[in-house]
């Protein structure tokens, strides 16, 4: 019988004992008030050490003891078998105040089954959150300042140097890439301008009307509608569009290639990634978010025209005059203007994140999120920018 009231099984006849080698043991002895843990045998994973308890906490061993002593006692070869019944009799001494010495170990495995108890365990993956200073959150930001504007400024000058070289006929941008890009920035966004402008329309038209009610000029949403989409909410809304479609697209894709190591392939094969990747970009968006812009100021007025003529109950033709007279080519210059100057910073903010993105899933993610947020905040810094401008010219 062992100490812990089961009976001590006969000589193991396993694999272990065809290999020649001895079976584990542990031994417990009593002295008084302390408890030795005494080893011996061979360990070896898989093989079952005889007059170990079955009780995780070994409360039955441990009830009566002050202290713990981990020795070994002709102890042939072990490995991490050896060091987990260590652990567990240092965690269940632990746990009941019992100190323990293992001075009668070998020194690699003392070694070993600190370590493991210094390594918080992992059940459950639970992060510690560590509270960081405001104060060193807005240093953080502050410190980080320089680098940004300095790879933005890198980025920049290699862009401006793309366009030189696609200039003089040197540059890897290829004419199918910029029909590829051409494509995916126009008629495969067709859709979603069309549904988000008619509705813009459709807004304008209703929020118009309240106020123009009241003073009997209902008819004046026509070329309300005209003016606002026009001057500057098609171009708004296609540039919302498209940064949160095409931009995000931008970032996923080339930061895809990032983490692929695709865009370091690039490189050693002498092709700039900027060229082969930024410039179709830069192009077709540049391109073709001017003309969206003008199909997106189309379906605002005809949703401002369905609200006008087939709910208000307006006459078309009258809806129709008014329109034109509200409509000027100086409104629509500008949302013209503003649409170029929109995809623009749309597509240099998604190639920017894209190249700049880390060599992880998460850091794809981090990229596209980012490309959006800075896309839209372009929107709005140039929109504003735009707007003093045509304010001081007079457009």
């Amino acid at each position: 019988m062992n100490s812990c009231g089961k009976p001590t099984p006969g000589p193991e006849k396993g694999p272990l004992a065809a290999m020649g080698g001895r079976p584990p043991r542990v031994r417990l002895e009593r002295r008084g008030s302390a408890l030795r843990a005494v080893f011996s045998g061979d360990w070896r994973l898989g093989v079952e050490p005889e007059g170990l308890c079955e009780d995780a906490s070994l409360s039955v061993p441990l009830a009566s003891a002050s202290t713990l002593e981990l020795t070994a006692d002709d102890l042939g070869a072990w490995d991490s078998s050896l060091l987990a019944v260590c652990v567990r009799f240092r965690r269940a001494a632990d746990a009941r105040g019992i100190s323990v010495s293992d001075a009668g170990l070998p020194e690699g495995a003392r070694n070993l089954v600190r370590l493991a108890l210094t390594v918080p365990p992992t059940a459950g993956a639970k992060s510690k959150e560590q509270s960081v200073p405001i104060l060193a959150v807005i240093g953080g930001m502050a410190l980080a300042v320089p680098e940004t504007g300095k790879n933005i400024l890198a980025f920049l000058g290699e862009t401006v140097l793309g366009l030189g070289r696609l200039l003089r006929g040197k540059s890897a941008c290829t004419a199918d890439n910029v029909w590829l890009c051409l494509q995916e920035a126009s008629i495969e966004a067709l859709p979603i301008v069309s549904l988000i402008s008619l509705l813009v329309g459709f807004i304008l038209a209703f929020v118009g009307v309240v106020q123009l009610r009241m003073f009997g000029a209902e008819i004046y949403v026509s070329s309300l509608v005209a003016i606002g989409m026009t001057r500057i909410m098609g171009a708004i809304m296609t540039g919302i569009i498209l940064a949160g479609r095409t931009g995000a697209s931008y970032a996923a894709v080339i930061g895809t290639m990032q983490v692929n190591e695709e865009l370091d392939a690039l490189t050693t094969l002498g092709v700039s990634p900027s060229d082969y990747l930024l410039l179709p970009r830069l192009l077709a968006l540049t391109a073709m978010t001017p003309l969206l812009v003008l199909y997106a100021d189309l379906m605002g007025i005809l949703g401002g025209f369905v609200v006008g003529a087939g709910i208000l109950g307006l006459d078309p033709m009258e809806y129709y005059t008014f329109t034109r007279k509200g409509f000027g080519l100086s409104n629509l210059w500008v949302g013209i203007l503003h649409g170029t100057v929109f995809g623009m910073v749309i597509a240099l903010t998604g190639c920017y994140q894209g190249l700049r993105c880390g060599r992880s899933a998460e850091a794809v993610g981090t990229a596209t999120t980012r490309a959006v947020v800075f896309s839209i905040v372009g929107i709005v810094l140039s929109t504003a920018a735009l707007t003093l401008l045509c304010n001081i010219l007079e457009l």
